[in-house]
């Protein structure tokens, strides 16, 4: 296929050839991958500037989005790709591969690094969706930039570079400059933008809030190398509609889930706080419940209602047989998902290899089943259907926008439909309600389960 570049598109791809270290914010379904494919092959055969590029991206990614891109094109496919994936044998062996470009998945990072140790032989790095950088804690950050000085070009890619505020800057930025723009010391970054918020009977600080003005202040520090455009700024897409489907518990299974969730709640502790480790345990648990099973402390699952799994059966069914992308929270969600359309007659299938991601988009595939975690990021589904069902909600927005974004991208050419399950009376409600507020979401979890603590303690 011809590349004919958009306007924005042949911006972006100068901006990588005039900047050696750069940050491309660019939304969902504005083509991140092409658009640094052609730099590259521009940067290695017709300028010579590069010798060896590394791929740094999601597992999912890493294992067939690249090479697949680059063979889309025709000015791409000579590029030569090696997957540095699978075993430690597999991986050395994909390493002394001759290539142009090397994918290694992103929890292997630090591996790389020690495997070379000073001999560090890339001199241009692409980290696909930078955000998973962001964490100046993480040793996959550190492993990185302690390699920053050997690397002469490094590409950003991301539609969610701070999709928890903008202390996720600090770390994605740290990998371009050095900390030249947002300070050296991640310490130093933080007491020059932003205050505390949040303490404890103690005095501890718990969080921190910016400044005012402060995301003026970052983003005119970094806008030299830091590119940062939107979706519906460039592209036409078709609709995007939320449909919620409200999942009433039948009388047994709603007094179940009161006395479970009642049952929890009286066994914290009544004095202090409630820390951010119990209110997740504690969410996770409720979440469960609306889905209708529940681990216990020996992973054994017990199962609570089938109300959820009725929803979503009957949903199937008004849909007449159109492709469904299914994203679940937790396993016992996907064996009874998968155990309720047994004899359905559908073709059911789990996302689990890009050959699983070719069948969807030839449409040989009904219910594609996938975790949110695994496939967010870098797929490519547009082409294999419309309807987006979250049988399982997530409080995590990046990840909960980003799989949306699977079908809602360049190419799609139908309304793009995303069901969600609500059991009422649940979690779920409050779920539901921290992803339309698309803000502080990590409040809005511990804000809305003391809510929910207060009235049942309250009521008893």
């Amino acid at each position: 296929m011809e590349f004919r570049p958009h306007d924005y598109q042949r911006h972006c791809i100068s901006r990588i050839l005039e900047t050696k270290k750069i940050g491309l914010f660019l939304d969902m379904g504005l083509g991140k991958t092409v658009t640094t494919l052609t730099a590259i092959r521009e940067l290695k055969y017709n300028r010579f500037q590069v010798r060896k590029v590394l791929v740094i991206a999601p597992k999912k990614v890493a294992e067939g989005t690249w090479t697949r891109e680059k063979d889309k094109w025709d000015h791409t496919r000579m590029l030569r790709v090696s997957p540095v994936l699978g075993s430690l044998a597999k991986r050395i062996r994909a390493l002394n591969t001759p290539a142009d470009i090397y994918v290694i998945n992103r929890e292997n990072v630090t591996w790389l690094v020690d495997y070379y140790r000073n001999d560090w032989p890339f001199d241009m790095v692409v980290v696909d969706e930078s955000s998973s950088f962001k964490s100046h804690k993480a040793k996959r950050f550190k492993s990185l930039a302690s390699v920053s000085e050997k690397i002469d070009r490094m590409v950003e890619l991301t539609g969610t570079p701070s999709p928890n505020g903008l202390d996720d800057l600090w770390a994605q930025v740290f990998l371009l400059d050095g900390g030249e723009r947002l300070e050296r010391r991640y310490t130093w970054f933080r007491e020059k933008y932003f205050q505390p918020d949040k303490r404890g009977a103690d005095g501890t600080v718990y969080s921190y809030e910016a400044k005012p003005g402060t995301e003026r202040n970052i983003l005119e520090r970094i806008s030299d190398i830091c590119v940062s455009m939107k979706a519906e700024d460039y592209l036409e897409l078709p609709d995007l509609v939320y449909h919620r489907i409200s999942v009433e518990l039948d009388a047994k299974s709603a007094k179940a889930y009161r006395e479970l969730e009642r049952n929890m709640v009286l066994e914290l502790p009544e004095e202090g706080e409630i820390t951010a480790a119990s209110a997740a345990a504690l969410s996770n648990k409720l979440l469960q419940l609306a889905n209708g099973a529940l681990y216990d402390g020996d992973r054994n699952v017990h199962q609570v209602h089938d109300c959820k799994i009725e929803a979503f059966l009957e949903l199937v069914e008004s849909l007449k047989g159109r492709p469904v992308l299914v994203f679940y929270n937790y396993q016992h969600d996907r064996e009874r998902i998968l155990a309720a359309l047994i004899g359905k007659g559908l073709r059911v299938r789990e996302l689990r290899t890009p050959a699983d991601e070719d069948d969807w988009n030839s449409r040989q595939i009904d219910i594609l089943l996938a975790h949110p975690a695994s496939s967010a990021y870098g797929l490519n589904l547009q082409q294999g259907g419309n309807h987006v069902v979250w049988f399982g909600l997530t409080w995590n927005y990046e990840l909960y926008t980003q799989a949306n974004k699977r079908l809602h991208r360049q190419g799609q050419e139908e309304k793009v439909i995303i069901h969600h399950l609500v059991c009422e009376g649940t979690r779920d409600e409050d779920v539901m309600e921290a992803l339309e507020r698309k803000e502080d979401v990590q409040n809005q979890v511990m804000e809305s389960l003391k809510a929910r603590i207060r009235r049942i303690r309250d009521g008893a």
